[in-house]
């Protein structure tokens, strides 16, 4: 990342970072399996990933119903759990 980026197209950046170092590990690079998106949460969200939990949440994202979570499936629940964070923040200000 260059200093000549802006905040938003560095956090940008680092998602797609983000996204692409836990997929392809089991099956495709393009996409995350179950487990692939259990590791990101509970490295990079300090989510508590209880299968129960994991199984939700990833039941929630394939919205293809692929059996995979794709990149655009992954935006959805970085916006959401942005949005909750923000709203929590805005609760304690």
């Amino acid at each position: 990342m260059t200093s000549s980026m802006s905040t938003i197209e560095q956090a940008m950046t680092m998602l797609i970072k983000a996204f692409y170092q836990y997929s392809g590990k089991e099956g495709s690079k393009e996409t995350l399996t179950k487990k692939e998106l259990s590791d990101m949460l509970r490295a990079e969200l300090h989510i508590d990933t209880q299968q129960a939990n994991v199984d939700e949440i990833f039941k929630g994202l394939d919205n293809d119903k692929s059996g995979t979570v794709d990149f655009q499936e992954f935006v959805t629940l970085v916006a959401c759990i942005t949005a909750m964070t923000n709203e929590m923040l805005m609760k304690h200000s």
